[in-house]
Order: C-alpha cells, then structure tokens, then sequence
C-alpha cells in the first residue's frame, strides 16, 4: 500500500514539474494548491508528503490531458540517481535479483504510488503493480510511471538496453496506438489485462551486475534502514502505533489495547490511522514481514519457530501470508541463492 504518512524526498516533485515545462506548463500551474514552491523544494532538507506529490500529478494530468502516454514518458526519467541513496544501494547490488530485493524492501524510499510485490513462478518473475489507494482518474498515469520507471532502472542497472519480458496493463490500449509502449519496454503490452504486471527476464536475473560492489552497497542499505527509521520515526500516529507492535511481536496488542496505550478511543485510532493512510492492520501485517524476512535469513530458526515469534498460531496462516508479500514459500524464500552477508545486518524498517 501507499504510505501516506512517510515524507518523500522532493525529487519526483522537481522531475514532475521539469516535464510539465517541457510540455509547455508553468511549474506554478503545476504545484497548484499543494502549498510547495519551487524555492522550498531546492532546499536539500526539504520533504514533500505523498498526497502533495499526487496533487502535482492531477494538476499535471489536468494540464496534459489530451497528450496520450504522459505517464510512460514521466516513468523514463525516473533514473537511479533520482533516488539518491536507494539508487546507490541497487547499482551496487551483486545481480537484478538481489537489486529487487533491496529495491521492494526499502520500497517508501521511492515515488512508486502503485503497490508492488514480486511473483516468481519457476524461474520466471513478474512484478504485479497495483493502485487501490489512488483516484481513479490518476491511476492510468502513475501505473505507466512506475512501470516505465522499473525498465528504466533495469536498462541503468546493466548499462544497456535489457528488454522487458512482457508487460500487462488493465486499462485499454491508447487510441493512438503502442508504439510508445513498444519503444520503451521492447515489446508491446497486453491491454485489459487482469492485473498490471512487469515481466523480468530469467536470464538476466542472476546475471553479475557491472557496477556490483559487496562493500558499497553494505553501507547503501545501512543508510537506507537509517533513513527509512527517521521517515518512519516522524511518521505521526502510525509511527507510534509501529512502536507499540514492534515491543510484543510474539503477543500482538489489539486496536483497544494500543489505543488505551495511546490514550485514544478505539474510533479515534482507527480514523486517525485512516487520516494517515493506513490501517492496524496494515501496520502489523507490515511489522510481520519485515521481521519474518530478517528471522528466516538470519536468525537460524525453522519456520515454525519464525511464525510463533510472529504470533501465528499455525505455521500454515504464517506461509500463506508470507506468500502474498513476497511471492514465494518462507521454504522457498529461505532457499534463495546467498546474498553478501552484511546485506540483512539489523532488522530492516518495512
């Protein structure tokens, strides 16, 4: 899901803007009611929130809306260096395999709106994209954004151009046609799919990465877990409510219990968790799969030892859930080829 309460860095914002002049529309048309200037947004400690970053995409759109694709052509100016230190910690991976792995789990690093997971069927890997928290008038748009964005950073990532696999889009093709699409993804999409899906090449997936360094990209995911911690630490009420779960993991408080604890009603939480774009729920499932990743790889303990410390009380609710984050069996997971040692020091912030 969207975290609506972590600040993002103001990059995406500046890129947003620079391709509305490019299209003819003034960056003050573009930041339009969202209380950003192009001033504040210079200065290297500012933050923008997500719903501040979604304004400038309507206004964009508004502004755009009879030039078909903007979103493809917003997503191939999403570079790695626009991402600042995420992008240091994937370019310095071992192999594209490792880099998705780094890149999904500090995932609110980035200006992805759309929900990301990872599939892998045999070999194969797909990434699903889906957008349940946006407007539906926005959804075209940042779907082809983020998908544009993760070809852009595969072809980064190995120096050359690397085609996609296959591409998948639920909404229907443009009237004027694909070719766009084609150019940017090497092969044209399905449209009025079930799902939006980016298709990975297998053969390229543990292929070395020219620019991979085991020390660099150490000190990239450190900085990552740091910088993540403090978005997260700011994170308002959810922030707190984070704090309460992570203290009893194996015996997870309820709504009331944390709400007693935070000396709020039950309706009072659960609205200003709403207020923020989460949910309690949300906010433990994504406490469980931050530590069941870190517990399955370096915690030397079975399965069901991860699910107890979880607080599942059947290893069986445990694997299905850690299915739909990741795609895979906590077995199978755990089986994956081995990654530098230092890359899961310390529990990751989710």
């Amino acid at each position: 899901m969207v975290r609506w309460d972590v600040e993002r860095a103001p990059g995406s914002v500046q890129l947003l803007t620079r391709l509305g002049a490019d299209y003819g529309v003034p960056a003050q048309r573009c930041l339009e009611r969202t209380g950003l200037n192009e001033e504040g947004l210079r200065d290297p400690a500012a933050t923008v929130t997500a719903k501040q970053e979604l304004a400038v995409i309507a206004n964009l759109q508004r502004a755009l809306s009879d030039t078909p694709g903007i979103g493809l052509e917003a997503g191939t100016r999403y570079h790695l260096t626009t991402y600042g230190i995420w992008g240091f910690a994937l370019i310095s991976s071992p192999t594209w395999r490792s880099a998705l792995d780094v890149g999904l789990r500090y995932i609110d690093l980035t200006f992805a709106f759309t929900r990301i997971q990872a599939r892998e069927q045999g070999r194969d890997m797909q990434l699903v994209l889906d957008s349940p928290e946006i407007p539906v008038a926005l959804k075209r748009f940042v779907v082809e954004r983020d998908s544009a964005a993760i070809q852009t950073i595969q072809q980064e990532l190995f120096a050359s151009p690397i085609p996609i696999k296959g591409v998948s889009f639920v909404f229907p093709a443009p009237a004027g046609g694909v070719r766009r699409y084609a150019e940017i993804f090497g092969v044209e999409p399905v449209f009025e799919a079930e799902e939006n899906t980016v298709g990975i090449d297998p053969s390229v997936l543990d292929l070395p990465l020219p620019q991979a360094n085991e020390h660099t990209t150490a000190l990239a995911q450190a900085q990552c877990r740091d910088l993540l911690a403090r978005r997260h630490a700011r994170a308002g009420l959810a922030g707190r409510v984070r704090d309460q779960l992570m203290a009893r993991t194996a015996y997870p408080p309820g709504l009331s219990q944390v709400a007693a604890a935070l000396n709020v009603s039950d309706r009072t939480l659960r609205r200003r968790l709403a207020d923020e774009g989460v949910s309690f729920r949300g906010l433990l499932d994504e406490i469980r799969e931050q530590l069941a990743e870190e517990l399955l790889v370096t915690g030397g303990l079975s399965v069901a030892e991860v699910a107890e410390r979880l607080g599942y009380l059947e290893v069986s609710s445990f694997s299905q859930a850690f299915r739909r984050w990741k795609g895979v069996s906590p077995r199978a997971y755990r089986a994956r080829p081995p990654k530098p040692p230092t890359e899961h020091a310390g529990a990751a912030a989710p």
